[in-house]
């Protein structure tokens, strides 16, 4: 390459984006973005494992239990929950997110390290230093602040590539395939998709030593440590459960892959842009390490009938890593037809200042407020002891109303009401915008049987959509409005 991004060691400059990725992906991390109902799913599981009730609750086997696995280990060693002496008010039960948001954040700074260090094994310095830029940056990455299994996932698949990628040079081959295979195989145990990623990681261990057996040890952690999902289930006597939950998540139904690339254009058009130009030319250059990478990934959420906007985040690093390679590359169109030394410098400056405000406007805004203000007045509304009240909320309140507040008789999810009869006389329900009256008789009649006694309006309605960057707000309506509603 003939042009020189910078005479300062690159070692500052990956440590100044570290700090850079650490603001983006940590600052403000209970107030943005919305508290999602997922996150409530995945924290509710956390905290049934540290409660020592098993791995993996008795009646949903919709993804492997590594995800809170980690999560309850993790928020354990902060002495979670009681740590933080939480009580009613909302100030206080925003710390309840506050830890494992952080937790996201931390991890996606370590992808931001790890992104950098494959990029540059793989295409040098230069590249490697704009692709870290990029996901440090750009407004997409929000995504992975979200108590998500996909963020948790993310920095064990990059560690899988980077060994794979560092054979090449080793003493320690065996060793550094064998924990290749074990993040592979942890990643895959947290959730399934990411088994489209064994051809590349394979790929490369073949391409790079000509070895059958290293690359058949590490398939074997590739395929010991998932299969510990179903021998559970096994264990406990619900392999007919776990069979019709995993084959009911593959037949789910949504938009699908052309609906959430519209989401991802919507987020970040010009990483999206930026990202599907630097992959089409890789598919021009024929290289392999970016295709095996992204398009068994696509070609899999084509098969599924289900998609959601973040199951990108597996895929992030190669717009990033295939943005830095088409930026590089136009920079040195550039740079031999216009002698001036300047404006690539400025080019990629540019376009890490627009990502960063873009992503600092939204990063700032409080998306959470009334999420927090629906739950402390649930709790000071149904006082400790009350055997007479059943509460109906979604994950995102459930969790913490049983597990920390020890509230009795709480739905761990307001869909039970389909199967679950309540026995109660006295019902309150928080009806947020998850909340589907189409799902049912039993949604419908529940809220016509209700009065509302509270409401809660967040911010996400000062926000017009329409208009980048807040286009990200259109995601962010969980706590939008929130009625308090009661029924006896």
């Amino acid at each position: 390459m003939t042009w020189q991004i910078t005479s300062v060691r690159p070692s500052y400059l990956l440590l100044f984006l570290l700090i850079l990725s650490g603001f983006t992906h940590i600052w403000n991390a209970v107030g943005f973005p919305d508290i999602f109902f997922d996150e409530g799913v995945y924290m509710r599981r956390a905290m049934h494992v540290m409660a020592g009730l098993g791995p993996q609750e008795s009646y949903f086997h919709d993804h492997p239990f590594f995800g809170q696995i980690f999560l309850a280990a993790t928020l354990a060693l902060t002495g979670f929950p009681n740590s933080l002496h939480p009580s009613s008010s909302p100030d206080s039960i925003s710390t309840l997110y506050v830890v494992p948001r952080i937790i996201m954040g931390i991890l996606a700074v370590f992808d931001t390290f790890l992104i950098y260090k494959i990029t540059e094994n793989r295409y040098g310095t230069k590249v490697a230093l704009i692709a870290s830029m990029l996901f440090a940056v750009m407004p997409i990455t929000w995504l992975v602040r979200r108590i998500l299994l996909d963020s948790i996932l993310l920095p064990f698949l990059l560690i899988s590539i980077l060994l794979a990628l560092n054979l090449k040079n080793s003493h320690h081959k065996n060793l550094l395939v064998l924990f290749s295979g074990i993040c592979m195989g942890l990643a895959i145990f947290t959730k399934i998709p990411v088994f489209t990623m064994i051809p590349l990681v394979a790929g490369l261990i073949y391409f790079n030593q000509r070895n059958t057996k290293l690359v058949m040890l590490w398939l074997i952690p590739v395929i010991v440590i998932p299969l510990l999902w179903p021998l559970q289930s096994l264990d406990v006597g619900q392999l007919n459960l776990w069979i019709g939950d995993v084959l009911g998540q593959v037949q789910r139904h949504s938009y699908g892959l052309p609906y959430i690339s519209e989401v991802f254009l919507q987020l970040d058009p010009v990483l999206f842009i930026l990202g599907i130009t630097g992959i089409a030319f890789c598919i021009h250059k024929k290289d392999y390490f970016i295709l095996m990478w992204f398009i068994p990934f696509v070609i899999f959420l084509l098969a599924i009938g289900f998609n959601q906007y973040f199951y990108w985040i597996p895929v992030l690093p190669v717009f990033c890593i295939s943005s830095s390679i088409i930026i590089v590359k136009v920079l040195e169109l550039i740079k031999k037809k216009d002698k001036n030394k300047v404006l690539p410098y400025v080019l990629v400056l540019g376009i890490g200042v627009f990502g960063l405000t873009s992503t600092m406007l939204i990063i700032t805004t409080n998306m959470t407020s009334s999420e927090f203000q629906a739950a402390s007045f649930v709790l000071q509304h149904v006082k400790d002891n009350d055997n007479k009240t059943t509460i109906l909320a979604s994950p995102t309140y459930s969790w913490m109303l049983s597990y920390v507040f020890h509230k009795q008789n709480v739905f761990a999810d307001y869909s039970f009401i389909q199967w679950q009869p309540v026995t109660t006389p006295k019902i309150i329900l928080i009806f947020d915008p998850h909340y589907d009256l189409n799902n049912g008789e039993q949604f419908v009649r529940l809220y016509n049987d209700s009065k509302s006694i509270a409401t809660f309006d967040g911010d996400a309605l000062k926000y017009d959509i329409r208009y980048y960057p807040y286009t990200s707000i259109k995601q962010n309506y969980e706590g939008s409005h929130i009625e308090i509603r009661e029924k006896g």
